[in-house]
């Protein structure tokens, strides 16, 4: 593969929200609730939590104060990857 095609690859990162999922139940919130909470649209935060799209930093800090996180919680809440089985 030429080092020109490499570059132009790009991997799709995959997050694991169920800490953001568990957290937003814990407080009693629904998903629908949540969204309304941090300014976006329900569709956008299916998208989000599936990874279709990605959350931005605005949306990232509202979710800290409507979910009463700590900064230094946002990599377990918002940047794990889900684990991806693969045959071999």
């Amino acid at each position: 593969m030429s080092l020109e095609k490499q570059n132009k690859e790009v991997v799709k990162m995959i997050y694991d929200y169920s800490k953001l999922i568990g957290r937003i139940a814990e407080l009693g919130m629904t998903r629908d609730g949540f969204a309304d909470a941090i300014g976006i649209s329900r569709t956008s935060l299916y998208q989000k939590l599936r990874s279709v799209s990605e959350f931005t930093q605005r949306e990232i800090q509202s979710a800290v104060t409507v979910l009463k996180l700590c900064y230094e919680d946002i990599p377990a809440y918002f940047f794990t990857l889900k684990v991806q089985k693969t045959k071999h």
